[in-house]
């Protein structure tokens, strides 16, 4: 559990053996109510392409939102990917050549990004959303999130949030 995408180390997650970053789109990478981006996301993604890390956005949004979205960004995609079932997960590794344990899921969701990743067999970093608002579809999803999270930290109370990956 990391505060932000941005705080993601590409060093960090090579000295981890990982090779490719699949992320989340809405209130992941942008925030959901604003596709354009910021300049702390470019320099994530340089600091990413710098590292020959790969980053490709793994969405359940339909094709034409996605393209929409990441076109400004120029990142690879799957939409449509029907989280929390793997399949998208999944699909993106093979297009890049990878074993799961080469490749992290990063998403703001625990009940569709952090579930497709264990369901994919990769490993998973589960980030605060970008902003506190959330479109219509994905309030549903944060209401029962709010009970399994208060069941996994009373089983797991190390789980905490961290600055980086190595905290």
């Amino acid at each position: 559990m990391i505060k932000s995408v941005y705080s993601i180390e590409p060093q960090q997650l090579k000295q981890q053996g990982i090779r490719a970053v699949f992320t989340d789109l809405d209130n992941t990478l942008i925030a959901w109510n604003n596709p354009d981006g910021t300049p702390e996301l470019k320099s994530w993604m340089q600091a990413l392409e710098d590292a020959k890390i790969p980053l490709i956005v793994i969405s359940n949004n339909n094709y034409k939102r996605v393209r929409r979205a990441v076109e400004p960004l120029a990142l690879p995609f799957i939409s449509r990917a029907l989280k929390p079932l793997g399949f998208g997960i999944k699909r993106a590794a093979k297009k890049l050549g990878l074993q799961p344990h080469e490749v992290v899921m990063v998403g703001d969701q625990l009940l569709t990004d952090m579930v497709a990743a264990n369901q994919a067999g990769v490993y998973s970093i589960l980030v605060r959303p970008l902003i506190a608002t959330d479109a219509w579809n994905t309030r549903i999803n944060r209401f029962f999130e709010q009970y399994v999270m208060k069941q996994l930290v009373a089983q797991y109370p190390m789980l905490k949030w961290q600055e980086e990956l190595n905290d």
